[in-house]
């Protein structure tokens, strides 16, 4: 009785509404045309292979019925029957034609990325994106902004969990917007279900993608290809505007670029170093070499009372421009301005117990950077 007791309890759990809410097994419809015309083929394919499914185990199930050996049925013994093969032969043939057209009028669509209105590069890297605006001397990354403490399980999570960022990709709405995809050190693949755009960035290659988004929302998506240990941890969010926002979206990113470049030549003090440098480190540094610097044995080293942070400056700020190669240690050239990574460079120089007394200001870095 116990056991049929948990078994009604299950079938109750399964069968409760709550259970189905979360239980999404279909495709999504999306927000833009070439979206529903994929969703739309998908269902129109589903719905031709139920229908053979039915008739097929129809006929196996009548016939294992009705001539099974207890009701006296005997097996006939005959070859070719040019009447069934020429029946077997044509319905299949235009079963096929039935799913080849939509499927071709859906792809063509898909692949006409003529008259684009806009050109993004999308880049992938361990593990964020790049997003360069062609022609519009735009260029920032985009990574993931959920706090370290959710990821660790020491507070609740966010709605967004894993799936929020930092600087969102933003495009008008009723725009073409082109996409072209590359990477820089291993395959990606940007993907946003809403949008119906999911497409490999691979080292070395450029592919093409596009989208018309009709409506202002916000549209997420993540890296579909298996690309490192952090791999869940590459969020994608598409903040579609109006074209009037999108326009003045476009002139505070001038705006706040003319600041980075003011910036740059201004003199900082160590402690504002030190406040910017703990900021960036703890975006782009601590996944890897933790908040602590203590690093990551056998895979990212530590930087609390390593022997390189006292040293002569030039090889950590080497190391951090340039990458090292044969390691996971990225270039952080062009990921982070000027300010940025004379910040982070004097953070780590300062930190922890080092405390170097070594000040890298940005004028340094920029004379570097050119």
């Amino acid at each position: 009785m116990k056991f049929i007791g948990r078994g009604l309890a299950l079938l109750g759990l399964i069968l409760s509404p709550s259970a189905y809410a979360e239980w999404q097994v279909n495709l999504m419809p999306g927000v833009t045309e070439i979206s529903r015309a994929v969703y739309d083929l998908h269902m129109t394919i589903f719905w031709i292979c139920v229908a053979i499914g039915v008739v097929v185990f129809g006929i196996m199930l009548y016939s294992i019925i009705n001539h099974r050996k207890s009701r006296g049925a005997e097996a006939h013994n005959f070859h070719e029957n040019t009447l069934v093969e020429i029946i077997w032969t044509i319905v299949p043939f235009f079963i096929l034609i039935g799913m080849a057209v939509p499927a071709t009028a859906t792809l063509i669509k898909m692949y006409d990325k003529s008259e684009a209105e806009i050109d993004i590069q999308v880049t992938g890297y361990q593990w964020k994106w790049r997003y360069q605006y062609l022609g519009e001397d735009i260029d920032f990354f985009s990574s993931l902004s959920t706090p370290r403490e959710q990821i660790t399980n020491e507070s609740e999570k966010g709605e967004h969990y894993l799936l929020e960022v930092d600087n969102p990709l933003v495009i008008p709405a009723g725009k073409k917007v082109r996409f072209l995809l590359t990477a820089n050190d291993v395959i990606h693949s940007w993907w946003v279900p809403d949008l119906a755009v999911k497409k490999d960035a691979i080292p070395g290659f450029i592919n093409e993608a596009w989208t018309i988004v009709p409506e202002p929302g916000i549209y997420r998506g993540q890296c579909a290809e298996l690309c490192g240990k952090d791999h869940g941890f590459m969020p994608i969010v598409v903040d579609v505007r109006s074209e009037e926002d999108y326009n003045l979206w476009l002139a505070e990113m001038q705006q706040a670029k003319a600041q980075a470049s003011d910036a740059a030549t201004k003199d900082w003090t160590l402690a504002d170093l030190m406040e910017k440098g703990e900021e960036v480190y703890n975006r782009a540094c601590a996944a890897c070499h933790q908040v602590g610097g203590e690093g990551i044995p056998g895979a990212f080293p530590a930087l609390k009372n390593n022997p390189m942070m006292v040293a002569e400056p030039t090889a950590h700020i080497d190391v951090v421009l340039n990458g090292k190669a044969g390691t996971a240690m990225q270039a952080f050239r062009d990921q982070l301005d000027a300010v940025e990574l004379a910040a982070v460079i004097t953070y780590e120089r300062n930190a922890w117990g080092n405390n170097s007394g070594d000040l890298v200001t940005p004028a340094q870095i920029s004379k570097l950077k050119q």
